[in-house]
């Protein structure tokens, strides 16, 4: 039976700073861990229960009914992250003396491999951005330059700071995930469209800039004070048009992906490229193996000896 005194309000909130405080989660983690346990207590109620009182049973019936509603795997083990980690925060502030979630198995996830553009397909869109002299097109023509030449996350594109491009050591300096920082280099053709962004940047900002705008690299109007996350895909869907390219094939985290994707095929090392796209863990850049693995069977195939061997005989 549901707890007479509980709000659960309360409870997430409580876990939610948590979150924030101990682990660094950004907002758009806060907000989707709310919305999931939000629906958690909701489904707990209609089985006459709550999150004090709920058994591994009742949680099992949960994890049922996301089935039931057809979630994707990736999108039930996010959901069950969250409860998951509410639990724990519950029976470490003592308001549960056990875990009903520690046992708790999520669907079987198939590892799927990244969307991922080939190298024709970016020179298709930098091509498509040529000529454009105009104070949008620059500020494009920056903003794509920088993604693919550093690997950006689009939330920390949009982000930069103005100071952030002033460093004369032709590298940016990233607040990534959790307040994790990393030094990111500059190809010359990303200095060169930031210095070209530079010469008009001003001309974007509106008549009484707030202080967010008059810091940000690309500043906007808005309530934030850059470009927001969405107005970049939307310009980056149209250049995909421009290019050529299917909009439904381009986002700013396939560029991501093709960033690492395009390194490892050019001979970079997973190490290297864990420390350039900010993964705090290893296993995070290894969906890229698959690229590992085609470049060494091709070196194999074209320098080992043996296989030499088998080509002379053919």
């Amino acid at each position: 039976m549901p707890h007479p005194a509980l709000d659960h309000n309360v409870l997430i909130d409580g876990f939610l700073e948590m979150m924030s405080a101990e682990r660094a989660a950004s907002d758009n983690t806060l907000l989707a861990y709310r919305r999931d346990l939000d629906d958690l207590v909701a489904r707990l109620k209609s089985s006459r229960t709550d999150a004090i009182a709920a058994s591994t049973g009742h949680l099992e019936g949960v994890l049922s009914s996301w089935a039931q509603d057809g979630l994707a795997a990736s999108t039930a083990a996010r959901k069950l992250s969250a409860v998951k980690q509410f639990y724990l925060y519950l029976q470490t502030d003592g308001l549960r003396d056990d875990n009903p979630a520690h046992m708790l198995r999520g669907p079987s996830q198939g590892r799927s491999l990244p969307k991922v553009l080939s190298e024709e397909d970016v020179d298709k869109l930098f091509d498509a951005m040529k000529g454009d002299e105009t104070v949008k097109g620059l500020r494009l023509r920056a903003m794509m330059e920088i993604l693919y030449a550093g690997g950006l996350r689009v939330s920390e594109l949009v982000s930069l700071k103005k100071a952030a491009v002033l460093r004369r050591d032709d590298c940016l300096m990233i607040k990534g995930k959790g307040g994790r920082e990393r030094l990111v280099p500059l190809t010359e053709t990303a200095r060169y469209a930031i210095d070209a962004w530079l010469h008009v940047r001003d001309q974007t900002l509106p008549d009484n800039p707030s202080t967010a705008a008059k810091a940000a690299l690309f500043p906007s109007r808005g309530k934030l004070g850059h470009v927001s996350r969405e107005r970049f895909a939307q310009l980056l869907k149209g250049l995909a048009i421009a290019a050529g390219l299917p909009p439904s094939k381009i986002s700013p985290h396939v560029l991501r992906h093709a960033f690492a994707t395009h390194l490892l095929a050019n001979g970079a090392d997973l190490r290297s490229v864990q420390m350039l796209l900010g993964h705090a863990d290893i296993s995070t850049t290894q969906i890229y193996t698959h690229v590992l693995d085609a470049r060494l069977t091709a070196l194999v195939q074209d320098h080992h000896p043996l296989a030499q061997k088998d080509k002379n005989k053919s």
